[in-house]
């Protein structure tokens, strides 16, 4: 496996009123991060917070284009961003355990922290396809030309990891500096990832190696 330590070209926050980031997303404009309570949409250019829904926001983040989804517990929300309405409701399938969120090839995948897993479901009924396994926690979730990338936060440990989206077997990591977790992942769709990060209120950006 190919190791390296990351790169953190940018760090956001800490904002008002927010004392943690869980799920990130990005929907080409803005940056969305789950703080509880919330979601809130970041200008990545200015680095300010520029609105929020009001919505159970406790894990990960996703966008399909059109749409947020977002897990609550141990449900996903479909949520409109213009409007902050909830479309529809599915289960998640670690039943509260589930961690990170990413939209890609028209399905879901989802995080299962302590399980060690990523699950491609069904966005309509919740479903589960398939699932990969991982040797180390999931937070985070995100795929990006093809390569499957997920968090990692144990204890004071925080990596940015690639995996074998058939076997799961890690072939990158990229490990942050001591104390430093990962809980929200999402690319840009280019060279740079957004993390959350956690209980230390911010949203960081760690460059992507080409």
């Amino acid at each position: 496996m190919k190791k390296s330590q990351a790169e953190i070209i940018r760090e956001y926050g800490p904002f008002p009123g927010i004392n943690d980031v869980h799920g990130v997303t990005f929907d080409g404009r803005h940056v969305w991060f789950a703080s509880g309570d919330k979601l809130n949409a970041l200008d990545p250019a200015s680095g300010e917070t520029v609105r929020s829904i009001d919505v159970a926001a406790h894990a990960g983040t996703a966008f399909d284009g059109e749409h947020l989804f977002q897990i609550a517990e141990d449900r996903i929300h479909k949520i409109d961003p213009k409007t902050g309405t909830i479309l529809a409701t599915i289960p998640a399938p670690g039943n509260g355990g589930d961690s990170g969120l990413a939209w890609a090839e028209g399905t879901l995948w989802v995080g299962e922290y302590r399980g060690r897993k990523i699950h491609q479901i069904d966005p309509d009924t919740g479903r589960i396809l398939r699932t990969i396994e991982s040797n180390r926690v999931v937070t985070g979730v995100t795929w990006v030309d093809g390569e499957l990338w997920h968090g990692v936060w144990e204890g004071d440990e925080g990596e940015v990891r690639r995996i074998d989206p058939q076997t799961g077997e890690p072939l990158e990591m990229l490990e942050m500096p001591p104390g430093l977790g990962v809980s929200g992942l999402e690319s840009d769709g280019a060279d740079q990832f957004f993390c959350g990060g956690g209980s230390s209120g911010n949203v960081r950006v760690v460059r992507r190696p080409r």
